[in-house]
Order: structure tokens, then C-alpha cells, then sequence
């Protein structure tokens, strides 16, 4: 048990269930040597369960060791996988709240692509921020809709007016959850009709298939969509919709300031019990997934098998970090041209574009994120590299009978 009270619901005795030891602090930074690489400072998890409202956090999470700067390399955007999702994503959200004409702010806008996109598609004036943005690397055409600030969203912009608040993948990085979440309800005090929606990871998954490559210091918050609705509801917000999307990987949440009411979804949000069990699968089951791998990779090593990982972001970080990889794979592969020749932090390897392979000749190719399963056979295929593809989740189900 951890005496810390709950970033979410300030309930004291969060139980302690996954422990990792000096893991890289930051995984998608731009890491130019090998050297700076493998000795990129590090940090400690120690995940704990709130049972009073189910929430996840990083009880060893020390926000000071982080470093959200022009180094960060976080955008998706060179997947057609991913693009065609944002972009239903965006016409989902214009269609439903008549974002025509209107004003937007993006929290955490990283490179600025989803808040351009709403904007062009709607016409709609947008703001975004994010203290790690850089015109530069955005895939987004510059728009005269949208102004970017670099920063971190706080109270001092709050006299920016919204009909529409848009904050993706950002929540998870925040620590004092309910402080935050609090602190956006407080900024729309006098505007009672505007909507917010949140997206995050849903951590259901990760519990339920061991997904330890999805546990990494930078997201020191994890929700099931239980949690999150609890926290919004407890902040003064009333939920108008909650669902997943993106294979299920995704957790989505629409909101407005009220008095913390709302719609209800109990198929969605009566997940105490679920969640409860599925800590206990991750903390029972996660050293034999590890055991797992680890023989699998030295095997494939033993053997002179070429293995490569494709996906250079947090997911690889986590996968290499955990298991300890170093000699059994040589090279992580990944499309954005603005990471490769980079090293992975922690373990070092060297990040190279898919036309490496044509050379390098793997044998087998294993994939961080299985949405792109189909994307990454069509490039190997253009490529003329004929390898064994496997996702990173192909032990859990083996292990916990999913």
C-alpha cells in the first residue's frame, strides 16, 4: 500500500501492483548518440489501484525529470492508418456539435495536425498548446484558421473563449489529475456551453493483455472508462458521451460544465470489479509474459535470426526497456523521417526508415502496435522484404487464456 492519496479522488491506500526500476524518463525524445541514448536519465514506477474510484497512477512519478521541448517527437501522422482515423474522428465531432464557424482551443496540440484539421474541415478559428510544438516538423499545412502557443494550457488562458475544448493523449502525462481536470472546468466557468472532449488510453487492455509496453514513465495516469467519468463527473462536468474507438485502444470522453451529472453508461462505467481483476491478472501474469519473451528473443538470437522492431515510440521504449534488449535486436524501424539515425533511449538502438530493411534483410519483423498490423505487411511487401510479422501482444492471450 502507498500512503500517497489518489491524484483522482484523494482516497488514501493506493495498492501497489507493478514495479519497474530506472526506466528512461522520456521515450519519444530525439536522441542523436548512442551514448546520450543509454544514459538518458531515468525514473521509477510503482503503478497503484485506487479501489474507491479505480484509478491507476505512478505513486514514484516525479514530474521534474521531464522535459516536453522542442526534442519531442510525438506525431503519428506519417500512418494512413492513423490519419484516416483522425480524420473520421474530426468529422465525427463537426458533424455532432455543428463545429462550423467556431472557436477551438487544443490542449496538448503536439504538432498541431488535429486542431489544423478541425479547423480547415469546419472553418472554424482555432487555437493551439503545447509547449513541445515546432512549426517546422508539423505534417500540417500552415492555416491562417489556427494560432499555436507554446506552453503549458494553465488559468492564465483562461479569457480565451471556446465554443469547443479538444484534449488528446495528453491527459494520461499529467499526474495530479483531478487538479487539472478542475482546473479546465474552472476556465469555462462562464461559458456553460461549451463541450469538452478528452481522449486517452484506454488502460482496460493493458491490464487484461499484460500490455506492459504500454507502461512507461511518461504516462504516470491511467484510466479505465469508469474512472474517467468519475473524475469528470467529480469535477463539475456532466458526460454526454463515453466510448472507445481505434481498435478499442482509445478512450473517449464529451463533456460540459454542470453540476456533475450527466448521461449515464453503465455498461462502460460499472468497471470497478473488472478493473479490480484485471490488476490482479497483470501483477500474477506479467513475469511470465516477460519469461516469455525474453526466451523467445534469445532464441531468435541464438539461432542468427534477424529480429527488428518496428514503432520507435513509447510502446518500443517500454518493450525493450522491461525485457532488458540490448544484443537480441540491432535496429527499430519507424516511417517518420524525422527519427531516424536517432537511438532508442534506454537500450540504444538505432532508429532506421523502412528502406533499411531492403539491405538489413530481417527475419522477423515484430510490430508494436497491431492497428498497423496490415499497414506494415503492405510497406514490407512494396519493399520486397519477406519476414515473419508478429504483434507484440501474441503471448498474452497464450498466458491468460484471453
Amino acid at each position: 500500500m502507498s500512503a500517497t492519496p489518489c491524484p483522482s479522488c484523494s482516497a488514501v491506500g493506493m495498492e501497489i501492483f507493478y514495479e519497474l526500476e530506472r526506466v528512461p524518463v522520456h521515450s519519444v525524445l530525439l536522441l542523436p548518440t548512442r551514448e546520450e541514448a543509454i544514459t538518458y536519465p531515468r525514473g521509477d514506477i510503482r503503478l497503484g489501484f485506487c479501489r474507491a474510484c479505480g484509478f491507476i497512477s505512478n505513486t514514484a512519478f516525479d514530474p521534474s525529470l521531464h522535459e516536453y521541448s522542442e526534442r519531442y517527437e510525438e506525431t503519428q501522422g506519417y500512418s494512413p492508418t492513423f490519419n484516416a482515423f483522425a480524420r473520421r474522428l474530426a468529422e465525427h465531432l463537426i458533424e455532432r456539435y455543428d463545429l462550423h464557424g467556431k472557436d477551438i482551443i487544443e490542449i496538448g496540440c503536439g504538432k498541431g495536425e488535429f486542431i489544423t484539421l478541425l479547423c480547415d474541415l469546419g472553418e472554424n478559428r482555432g487555437v493551439g498548446i503545447d509547449p513541445a510544438y515546432v512549426a517546422q516538423r508539423s505534417l500540417a499545412r500552415p492555416s491562417e484558421r489556427v494560432t499555436f502557443i507554446t506552453d503549458f494550457y494553465s488559468e492564465k488562458y483562461a479569457h480565451l473563449r471556446a465554443d469547443f475544448v479538444v484534449c488528446k493523449m495528453t491527459l494520461e502525462h499529467i499526474h495530479q489529475t483531478a487538479a487539472f481536470v478542475g482546473m479546465v472546468r474552472r476556465t469555462l466557468a462562464d461559458q456553460p456551453h461549451t463541450t469538452v472532449f478528452f481522449q486517452i488510453p484506454d488502460t482496460t487492455r493493458v491490464l487484461e493483455e499484460i500490455g506492459f509496453w504500454d507502461i512507461y514513465y511518461e504516462h504516470c495516469s491511467y484510466f479505465t472508462p469508469g474512472s474517467l467519468a468519475r473524475l469528470f463527473r467529480r469535477c463539475g462536468f456532466d458526460v454526454i458521451d463515453l466510448w472507445r474507438d481505434y481498435g478499442d485502444q482509445y478512450l473517449m470522453i464529451e463533456a460540459q460544465p454542470g453540476s456533475g451529472a450527466g448521461r449515464a453508461f453503465p455498461g462502460l462505467e460499472d468497471d470497478l470489479e473488472r478493473t479490480a481483476a484485471g490488476v490482479a491478472t497483470l501483477r500474477r501474469e506479467a513475469p511470465r509474459v516477460l519469461h516469455r519473451w525474453r526466451s523467445y528473443l534469445n532464441d531468435q538470437y541464438a539461432a542468427g535470426r534477424r529480429v527488428v522492431l518496428w514503432g520507435s515510440g513509447s510502446k518500443g521504449v517500454a518493450f525493450l526497456t522491461t525485457l532488458g534488449i540490448e544484443r537480441e535486436i540491432t535496429y527499430t524501424v519507424d516511417i517518420n523521417p524525422h527519427k531516424h539515425g536517432m537511438f532508442m533511449a534506454g537500450t540504444g538502438q538505432q532508429i532506421v526508415s523502412p528502406t533499411f530493411l531492403r539491405e538489413y534483410r530481417p527475419d522477423v519483423v515484430l510490430v508494436m502496435n497491431p492497428i498497423y498490423r496490415d499497414e506494415i505487411q503492405r510497406d514490407l511487401a512494396r519493399l520486397g522484404v519477406s519476414a515473419d510479422v508478429v504483434t507484440v501482444e501474441m503471448f498474452a492471450s497464450a498466458v491468460t487464456g484471453a
